[in-house]
């Protein structure tokens, strides 16, 4: 599939986290949110120029090969609190982030760029750090009381200074611990200071009670895991795991099931379980540091849905999507696309051409030119395959411009039409063989009754019997005619409702065709068991027995004897209409059951819509059964159908 650019690009900037896309050997900058740009002190005119044109100052920082890297490899890249260095607004910034590069590829798996997720924790590192320094201070401190108590030991004298100096490290101290206590609760990303020994909350900031949706009272001064049950069972023993190894504990996007101000809500988080260590050496807290990234989360799969939807309704409407840039010549192509050409996974644009219809050779560049006043491409042209049969292939793109007019690129879809104009080419032989089929009759009982109204005050005893039956052999050709168009009709709609009912089949058939029995040019010669009894629809099934003798009589006219045969085939019954005429090419006999076709084999202008046999083969169909033909050139023709005889 390939993504659409433009929607992912509105979506991606709106998000509030750096996020950018960077393609190719030459590390272009594809798209970078606003987020981005305003990390990086950019406008909008870094985006489609190389990396290290885009941002210079990272020239000798990691980034670019770290970029390279996963375009080689395919193995995404990620990173906790790394440092970069800008220049914004001609002043060098330190700034630090914690990143992920996501290796991007195409439909053939292979690498074509890389996507950066990224959040920036310079206030978070910056805090950290003060954090450490301030732990140092106190540390400092502690050995400080420590040669004071060695001097009280040694010198009684030196008691009142050591007082002195004692208070005042112990105010130092407790200053120390207010700023800690004071940059804790300022802190804009959420803190918890968890005592080890028994984990209970010693210290927590405003952030953190929103981020885990509780009240001050409680938290502060509780168990943490009594002031946030529902994450114990899975974070308990992380906890309890860095208390006992004194090793940290990071999560990015940790999905944690909170139960916030009574509302059970799923909040994607990245943290750190940061033990501290005191003088001897043992965990004495446990510093959580968390930031609240489901909106960062929630956006990147927003995108991934998107991106689904569109798959997957590309995919139902077997779509196959392209993308041309016309700077390259380099022409990416979804699955479903090199299915319907069949050309295999590196066609050129050019060897598409090659394969159009002559007629069709030029309505491409005529499409782009009118595209390039209206933005849209659309035409539809004959595709011949070396090995396939000829196809119609319909077109529909968008064309993007550069700033100075020309051509940049084109996105577009192609579908396989070739069965909807065989149903256009199917409805126009349709109306041109009914409006020829009616015409005749039409034409003559026209004329019929046109003679027998000039005649009405004198009756010519001659013609007007002759008239009378030329007008009623008309009527019945346009109501047979109208008969099978009505049918069809209602095969279509699915209204073709069966009525059956027990019925004695040689009956049937000795009553069957009258018309052919009155006209005595055919004799119909009927044999099987007359006992045999059928549960079927008997209006429906003499329907079919007419048709195959009408065919039978129309295509082998020479055959004066038609054989209706019954017999039954252990829990079937099988009818068969045999003729003794020139018999049907073998080439037309797969089609003989289709829609609007005749099988004229004789070059003979024969009369019908080519419904019966299609009609016929419905009936069967409805019933259960089979229908069949088989001949032989020169030996005559047998149409055989198969119904069950029991319910």
């Amino acid at each position: 599939m390939i993504p659409n650019k433009e929607i992912l690009a509105g979506l991606i900037d709106g998000s509030p986290y750096p996020i950018y896309l960077i393609l190719g050997d030459e590390l272009t900058v594809a798209v970078a949110n606003a987020a981005t740009l305003k990390a990086w002190g950019k406008d909008k005119s870094v985006i489609g120029k190389p990396f290290s044109e885009a941002i210079p100052e990272l020239k000798g920082q990691p980034f670019e090969g770290l970029l390279r890297k996963v375009i080689a490899t395919g193995e995404p890249y990620y990173a906790v609190n790394d440092r970069a260095t800008f220049i914004i607004d001609g002043q060098q910034k330190v700034s630090y982030f914690t990143f992920s590069y996501q290796p991007l590829a195409d439909e053939q798996g292979q690498t074509i760029g890389v996507v950066c997720y990224a959040t920036e924790v310079t206030s978070l590192v910056e805090s950290y750090d003060q954090i450490k320094k301030l732990g140092e201070q106190a540390i400092e401190a502690n050995e400080n009381l420590a040669s004071i108590n060695k001097a009280l030991e040694a010198s009684y004298e030196e008691l009142a200074t050591t007082n002195e100096e004692l208070t005042e490290s112990y105010r130092l101290l407790e200053l120390s611990e207010l700023r800690f206590r004071n940059l804790i609760l300022q802190a804009p990303f959420s803190i918890c200071v968890i005592r080890a020994q028994d984990l209970i909350v010693t210290d927590v900031n405003d952030r953190y009670l929103e981020l885990v949706g509780k009240k001050r009272e409680q938290i502060d001064g509780f168990s943490i895991w009594e002031g946030v049950p529902e994450a114990a069972e899975i974070y308990a023993p992380l906890m309890q795991n860095v208390i006992s190894s004194r090793t940290p504990f990071s999560a990015r996007e940790a999905e944690v099931h909170l139960i916030r101000n009574g509302i059970p809500e799923l909040v994607f988080m990245d943290f750190t379980y940061e033990p501290v260590i005191d003088l001897t050496g043992n965990v004495s807290a446990i510093m959580v540091v968390g930031i609240d990234v489901s909106a960062k989360v929630n956006a990147r799969k927003a995108i991934e849905e998107v991106e689904e939807r569109i798959r997957l309704a590309v995919d139902a409407a077997a779509i196959g999507t392209y993308e041309y840039r016309f700077d390259t010549d380099v022409l990416v192509t979804s699955d479903r696309f090199k299915e319907i050409l069949g050309l295999g996974s590196n066609v050129t644009r050019a060897e598409i051409f090659e394969h159009y219809h002559p007629e069709d050779a030029d309505l491409s560049a005529q499409a782009y030119a009118k595209a390039e006043k209206t933005g849209i491409i659309f035409y539809e042209a004959r595709f011949f395959h070396p090995i396939e049969p000829m196809k119609w292939l319909r077109y529909q793109a968008k064309l993007y411009l550069d700033n100075q007019g020309k051509r940049q690129r084109t996105l577009g879809t192609v579908i396989d039409i070739t069965e909807y104009k065989a149903l256009q080419q199917q409805k126009d032989d349709f109306i041109s063989i009914a409006s020829h089929e009616l015409k005749t009759p039409i034409t003559s009982l026209k004329a019929s009754l046109q003679l027998l109204t000039r005649m009405r005050e004198t009756p010519n005893p001659v013609m007007f019997p002759r008239l009378l039956d030329q007008a009623t052999r008309s009527m019945d050709k346009i109501a047979a005619l109208v008969e099978d168009l009505l049918n069809v009709s209602k095969m279509n709609q699915g209204k073709v409702a069966l009525r059956k009912e027990w019925f004695n089949v040689i009956d049937m058939l000795e009553k069957s065709c009258g018309h052919v029995r009155e006209s005595s040019t055919h004799q119909l010669v009927v044999k099987g068991d007359p006992k045999l009894m059928v549960f079927a629809d008997e209006h429906r099934i003499d329907q079919v027995v007419v048709n195959l003798v009408n065919n039978a009589i129309k295509y082998a006219p020479g055959s004066f004897n038609i054989y209706l045969e019954v017999e039954q085939v252990d829990e079937l019954l099988k009818i068969s209409v045999k003729d003794t005429g020139p018999g049907i090419p073998e080439d037309k006999i797969p089609h003989l059951f289709d829609r609007y076709f005749r099988a004229d084999n004789s070059g003979n202008q024969v009369s019908g819509l080519g419904l019966g046999l299609y009609i016929s083969a419905d009936i069967i169909q409805r019933h259960g059964g089979k229908i069949g033909v088989e001949s032989v050139i020169g030996g005559g023709s047998t149409f055989w159908f198969i119904i069950p005889l029991n319910p």
